[in-house]
Parts: structure tokens; sequence; C-alpha cells
């Protein structure tokens, strides 16, 4: 089917002109103007934005934690994310502890396949830095798989060691892979929430003030220490902090191939919200925490400046109340102990029209720049450019008509993720996608989900472009 897009702007990383769009069944045919093609289907653009898909490098569907499992799974999120304006997500294998790599990747190959509604990619976890684990990182690089994470948080389940984070560099440097990591330290983070529990400090706000903004710095700078010595490039993932910004900007100064991202969370919301009243305060309980408001122009800054080079969402729903979608009691679990409550916010919907909204129209970063941290860097850094994240002839025709005048309440009765409440409840923004095309299908018009069940496919990744 050949659809032609006409008369939008096209706006990529680089560059904003008039111009159309052909498409050719799941590929961009053309960009130019005034295209004398053809067609199928004619979406006017004009007034409008073409903008390509988003890719979001930073979901967890379907994530056990702390005895429940995140709210939206593979159909849901991804519905979701389309609405969004997201075209491709990837997320996170996570291997039992003790289990193999592969294990991890099979299970969550198991529960997307045939359910998602974009187009997806998967980072896997290191649970630990044995020999025969980092060995498994060569075999899930020869099929697609190129990033790894690992954590310096959550002693007993996840934390691996300075010397584990060293090997596991030095592999990554080895087969072409890249290591993403949580950057906390997780023994005085541990530390912290004992003795606040011993106090009786039980209540949300207690999740933030367990987790300064120092356990983030200094882990930050630790982890860009061990890949400086291993000659590995670095990837920090949900960066809040100013410390931590700090370590980044340093190292880039000095031509490190450091590389972090932020969420909309970091940019929009403070820890002034683990006070809101009773237990509300639970619903912004995510891990690194919300800062006070002085770290949020400093990320903005950074967004701006190149320091940080992607906004992904770490998009993670628990519902507040038990009996939501037949979900049982999930925030809920962590009355009376703020150690119990589910880390995750949802913003796999939001992210798009929060970083037009705060970002372009507030004169923070041009349209290309948004275009650059939210489809363009997450792309490149992960393997999946140019077939995906830009507009260009060859590319998958994964696009979005975004109109900048369209008016969108962030509520959670009038956004698509299957979850009880938003972080952003009564936010206005201006400017939504109109049209979301994926793969060159329209799946999302005028609010309405025209897609079907299964139709994203796994992407096998190349090598990091770092």
């Amino acid at each position: 089917m050949k659809i032609l897009i006409r008369g939008g702007e096209v706006v990529t990383a680089d560059a904003r002109r008039k111009a159309d769009v052909l498409v050719d069944g799941e590929t961009i045919a053309a960009v130019g103007e005034d295209l004398a093609a053809r067609a199928d289907r004619v979406l006017d653009a004009r007034g409008r934005y073409v903008l390509p898909g988003g890719v979001d490098a930073h979901t967890h569907f379907e994530l056990a934690f702390g005895g429940v499992v995140s709210s939206d799974d593979f159909e849901t999120g991804t519905i979701a994310a389309l609405h969004g304006g997201t075209t491709t997500v990837i997320d996170f294998a996570v291997p039992e502890p003790g289990a193999t790599l592969r294990s991890g990747y099979e299970a969550w190959r198991a529960k997307a396949d045939g359910r998602t509604a974009v187009d997806y990619g998967l980072h896997v976890i290191l649970r630990d830095g044995s020999e025969a684990r980092l060995a498994e990182m060569d075999e899930l690089v020869r099929e697609g798989v190129t990033s790894f994470k690992l954590f310096m948080a959550y002693p007993g389940v996840y934390l691996l060691d300075d010397g584990a984070i060293f090997r596991a560099l030095q592999r990554a440097r080895a087969n072409g892979s890249l290591i993403t990591v949580h950057a906390e330290n997780g023994h005085v983070i541990e530390e912290l929430r004992r003795q606040a529990l011993a106090a009786g400090r039980t209540e949300p706000i207690h999740h933030a003030l367990t987790r300064p903004p120092q356990t983030e710095g200094e882990a930050t700078g630790r982890a860009i220490l061990l890949a400086e010595l291993a000659g590995a490039p670095v990837y920090i993932v949900h960066l809040t902090a100013a410390p931590a910004l700090a370590h980044v900007r340093e190292a880039r100064a000095r031509g490190l191939r450091a590389y972090a991202e932020t969420c909309p969370q970091y940019l929009f919301l403070t820890e002034d919200c683990y006070r809101e009243p009773g237990f509300d305060g639970a619903k912004y309980v995510m891990s690194p925490p919300l800062r006070p408001r002085g770290h949020q122009e400093e990320l903005w800054r950074g967004l701006a400046d190149g320091t940080l080079q992607v906004v992904g969402t770490d998009h993670c729903p628990f519902c507040m109340h038990a009996g939501f979608a037949g979900l049982p009691a999930q925030k809920e679990r962590g009355i009376g102990d703020f150690t119990k409550i589910p880390n995750g916010v949802p913003g796999v919907e939001t992210r798009l029209v929060l970083l037009h909204d705060g970002g372009v129209r507030a004169g923070r970063f041009p349209l290309e720049r948004l275009v650059d941290v939210c489809c363009t860097a997450p792309a490149r850094i992960f393997g999946l450019y140019p077939r995906k994240g830009t507009i260009a002839v060859g590319s998958d025709a994964d696009l979005v008509v975004f109109d900048p005048n369209r008016r969108l309440s962030l509520s959670a009765a009038a956004l698509h993720m299957r979850v009880d409440y938003s972080p952003y409840e009564g936010r206005e923004v201006t400017g939504a996608p109109s049209a979301v095309l994926a793969r060159g299908e329209v799946v999302v018009e005028d609010g309405k989900y025209l897609g079907r069940k299964g139709r994203g496919r796994f992407l096998r990744r190349g090598a990091p472009m770092v």
C-alpha cells in the first residue's frame, strides 16, 4: 500500500523543511517537495509536523518487582506507546537468580512475540559477573542483543561488585556491545533505609530521603571510571541528579564515551510530590527518586547542551489501588513501610507530548533536539539507525503526524496505559500526535487505535553507534 503524507513540515535531528513523504509498503520511498506520486491514501499534514516514530529505549512491561508485576503487559503497554507517538521500544529481559542470560532472553521473547503493537528490542540484565555469564553475552550479541544492563543498587537482588562490573565492561569492549548502568550506591542506600525504618520513618517521602543525590553522583562517577579503565563506552540510565550530571559532563569533555539518559518525570516532577497527603506520595516512588527542584534546571541544560543524549521513560507502572483491571494490591503493599512500595511510574504514552510542551514550546530547545533525544539518538546508540529514528528513503515508515496546536489532558481517564493514576494528573499540554504510522500502516488516527495485536516484530540490533 502507498500512503502520501502531504504538506507537512518534516523534522529530523538536524533539519526541518516543508516536504511530502511517500510510503511504499513498510518503508519510506521518497521525501521531497510536491511529490507527484500516485498513492492509495493521502494524509493531509498541512500545519503539522511529520516526525520519526519515537524510540523508547527504557521500558519495563510485565516486570516482577517486590511480589507484584507491572500493570502494563506487552500488548497494553505498546498500544499506549503508539498513542503517544512511540513506535519502537527496548525492554529489559530479566533472568531468574542464577539462571542463564539466554533463559531471560527467551522468557521475554515468549511474553512479547505475537503480542506487541510496536517493533521491539531487548536489553538483557546481568545478575552476576561469572565467566559463564560473560561468555553468554557473546552468544546474544550474535543474535542481535547488543546491550546489557547491570546494577550498582539493590544488594542481594541485582547489585554487582566493582570487579564484576569491570569484567562486564571489558567483555562488552571485546564483543562490541554496550553496558547500561543503574548507578546508585546500593550499600549506602540500604543502610539509610535500615536506619529510617528503625527510627519509625515509614512514609513515602523517606524513599527519596534514603536515596540522596550523592549516592547517585558517587555511583555515576565510579561507573565512568570503571568504563575508562576498561576502555569501553558506558550508558547511564535514568540520570536524575546534578552531581551525576557533572560526572558525565566532565567525562565527555575529556573525550570519554560516556552517555546518559534522563526521563520526563525528573524534568517535570519534584521531591515535593512525596509529601502529598496520606499515602498519595506512593504514586511517585521510583528509583532513583524525584529530586529537589534545583536539579530539574540542570537536567534541562544537560539536554540542551548535549550532555544528556536520550530521554527514555523507565515506564514501569503499578496501580495505587487493588482491583483496577482485576489486579491485586500493588503500591498499597507499602502502606506502613516505604521500602515495600513497588518502584515505578507510567510514562510510555506521555514522553513526546511532555517534551514538546515543556521543552520546545517553553523555548528550552528546538524541535530538532526533541527528535534527537526521543528518536534519533536512542536509535543510533542502540544499533537501530537508520532503520529507525529518522525520516529517510529506505528507513522504516515509522512516522508521527504531530499537531502542534492539539490540546491534551494528561489524566488517567484520557490516557491508554493500564494504570489507575497519572503522575501528571490534570496537566494540560499543547501538541500531540494526530496520526501514527508503524512500518507503513496507520495504527493511530485522531485518538483511535487501528492496529492489530502482534503486528510488532523483534528487532535484531546492530552494533551500538558509540
